[in-house]
């Protein structure tokens, strides 16, 4: 009600509105400090002293922090003032888009009368389509594999009887499906198996941490052929790069983290039009040496893109393998 006119006569309504008024001010002014605040944080963060930086990935958490704090105030005005009641600017918003290869599930909103008053039947002349994201939790399912035994009834041959499938965990209850969503989702998206745990025991599956550590442990086992035929393959190209990073590794006994190394070994052809496929390889070592860099690329020889860290220079002392470095 923007216009004196639209107000009402009853001074309890009134006085009702003014209450409801005071107090969405005072949600919106909570909303304002929360995110002056935040940019406050935002700022120290990317500008402030060495000390009272941050990693990197917090700039990105302030940045939902602040958004959904936005967010929250634009719903609020929203709910008070319906859009249509007022000329506003419209937000800028990126609702993305939703892929072709997406199954759509239609459903046809018809109205309650399709009879005109007239007496004849309407016809339809076009419609209005729109499309919303829907997500489907995850679904556990139980996978019963049966065996049936077969005897004759006539001789004494035997019973016949299918062999039982092998098993990534021999005896376990894990398929190979979920066994590879326990990888993915601890490596790719970095949850730990404590709080996989826990997402399973909502659905009243109990499983240790130390249990899907045993499946990860037995995964990463028969997933070393692979690892090894890839690096084979990668070394038997003539160029190649390779470039190290740290890690933050648990420290046991000590209650803090050391700093590991992965050292990335890489091949990507496809910018000159080459014909082998790219492909990258990590490999973890417990320090910067020079001396990991020339165990990881045993038996290769050829041109090895590198930035300017001397460690790779031991790699031109080579007696059998050949490597010249290229520098970024």
């Amino acid at each position: 009600m923007s216009k004196p006119a639209d107000l009402p006569d009853d001074v309890e309504v009134l006085k009702a509105l003014l209450v409801a008024s005071e107090g969405r001010n005072l949600r919106k002014q909570d909303r304002i400090d929360q995110l002056e605040k935040l940019v406050a944080d935002f700022k120290r963060a990317l500008f402030g002293a060495r000390s009272e930086k941050t990693d990197p990935e917090q700039f990105e958490l302030a940045l939902e922090d602040i958004e959904t704090a936005m967010a929250v105030v634009h719903a609020e005005d929203e709910a008070v003032d319906a859009p249509a009641s007022r000329m506003t600017k419209p937000r800028n918003t990126n609702r993305g888009s939703l892929p072709k290869h997406l199954p759509r599930i239609e459903e046809v909103i018809e109205p309650e009368e399709v009879t005109c008053s007239c007496g004849a039947t309407r016809h339809v002349i076009g419609e209005d389509t729109s499309e919303r994201l829907d997500i489907i939790p995850a679904q556990f399912r139980v996978i019963v594999t049966r065996r049936p035994k077969y005897a004759c009834r006539s001789c004494i041959n035997g019973v016949v009887q299918a062999p039982a499938p092998a098993r990534l965990i021999p005896g376990g209850m894990p398929t190979e499906a979920t066994v590879a969503h326990v990888l993915v989702s601890k490596y790719a998206d970095h949850l730990p198996l404590y709080r996989q745990a826990q997402i399973y025991s909502r659905q009243g599956i109990d499983l240790d941490r130390s249990t899907l550590a045993g499946w990860v442990g037995k995964a990463a086992y028969e997933l070393r052929p692979v690892f090894d035929a890839l690096i084979a393959d990668l070394k038997g190209s003539s160029k190649l790069f390779m470039d190290e990073t740290r890690a933050p590794v648990l420290d046991p006994g000590k209650r803090k983290t050391k700093t590991g190394y992965f050292w990335a070994l890489a091949r990507d052809d496809r910018p000159w039009g080459g014909t082998a496929p790219p492909g990258v390889a990590f490999t973890y070592a417990p320090g910067r040496s020079g001396q990991h860099a020339d165990d990881i690329l045993k038996g290769f020889s050829g041109i090895l893109q590198v930035d300017g860290y001397a460690g790779y220079n031991r790699l031109l002392k080579r007696a059998d393998d050949q490597v010249a470095l290229a520098y970024c």
